[in-house]
């Protein structure tokens, strides 16, 4: 089925070189907790559709939020996260993360044959905001302009992108979250 959609992609800066320096096992506990943490987050307005690496993919629906403002929300939890992985807790040290958010028409449902199946979403929307979290520094959220006027955020730097693999540059707005 094709939904109007939010898409939500975060992704751990440095984690190579900081996997680098760490015993695999504390690696993988920072990533649970990055995990855990924006889980809490996502699930109150949106789905985690995948975590892959060291990255997390949320999707945001229109009926799963109140009113519909699932851009809102989607805006939102991503400033959330940032406020919530940028300091430092008893659970360890701060995680430099870089958010992309897009808003557009994606398939959502089950793709995939036989015993390999997935529920996720499929279209330019997802791979933008991949792209967008792909340029954005530690602290930082990239959103496509259409995000920031539908949520209304002002803030921030408008930016035109040069995006891997898309034809056209992307109009999009560069918010600095400071810790």
């Amino acid at each position: 089925m094709t939904l109007t959609i939010g898409v939500l992609f975060a992704d751990v800066r440095n984690s190579t070189a900081l996997s680098e320096t760490l015993p695999p096992d504390e690696m993988a506990a920072r990533l649970n907790r990055f995990y855990a943490e924006l889980t809490q987050v996502i699930v109150q307005h949106g789905i985690v559709d995948k975590l892959i690496g060291d990255e997390v993919m949320g999707l945001y629906l229109p009926p799963l939020t109140r009113d519909g403002r699932y851009v809102d929300a989607m805006v939102s939890d991503a400033l959330a996260i940032l406020r919530t992985q940028g300091r430092r807790s008893a659970k360890g040290p701060p995680l430099e993360v870089g958010i992309g958010l897009d808003v557009g028409p994606a398939y959502v449902g089950v793709v995939g044959e036989g015993e390999i199946r997935d529920f996720t979403a499929i279209g330019d929307v997802v791979n933008t905001a991949s792209r967008l979290q792909a340029v954005a520094a530690g602290g930082e959220i990239v959103m496509r302009e259409t995000v920031a006027r539908i949520a209304a955020v002002d803030g921030g730097e408008v930016v035109t992108l040069d995006l891997k693999g898309k034809a056209e540059p992307v109009t999009a707005r560069r918010i600095t979250v400071a810790s």
